[in-house]
């Protein structure tokens, strides 16, 4: 399931299997704010569990990470209000790509601060400034 090689799978039951590509959820864990309370290779807040692919299980059936979502919906939807003014909206293949990220070791490797958007780059050099629990801590400044 890792990498930008898996294809749409059609099951029997005419559901859809999207292809999920770790290189997109790299951009969307940053530009969306999920970076904001939780890090990936020492990079973001620290409000959330890291989501180092190194601390995931081998395999992962994806449809539990969204369940551990739903399971914690009410407090992140809350931090999220709190931290970024409003509630983070997915579609279904940004939460599939953000997914293939959080489980992609290798993509995660080219995962830095200069990755973030200067907007969400503010909010975590704010909330440093401000003691108020977030932690940004600065990955190499290396180009995408």
């Amino acid at each position: 399931m890792q990498g930008d090689h898996m294809q749409h799978r059609m099951m029997s039951s005419g559901l859809i299997i999207p292809a999920m590509h770790p290189a997109n959820g790299r951009k969307l864990f940053a530009a969306k704010g999920c970076v904001v309370c939780h890090s990936v290779n020492g990079v973001g807040g620290t409000d959330a569990a890291a989501l180092d692919a190194s601390t995931m299980e081998p395999m992962m059936n994806p449809f539990e990470f969204s369940a551990r979502m739903w399971t914690g919906a009410e407090a992140m939807i809350e931090m999220q209000r709190q931290e970024l003014g409003e509630q983070i909206q997915f579609t279904g293949q940004e939460l599939a790509d953000i997914i293939a990220f959080t489980h992609d070791a290798e993509e995660q490797k080219k995962f830095s601060e200069a990755d973030i958007p200067p907007d969400i780059k503010k909010l975590l050099h704010a909330d440093k400034d401000g003691d108020d629990g977030m932690n940004m801590k600065r990955g190499s400044e290396t180009a995408k």
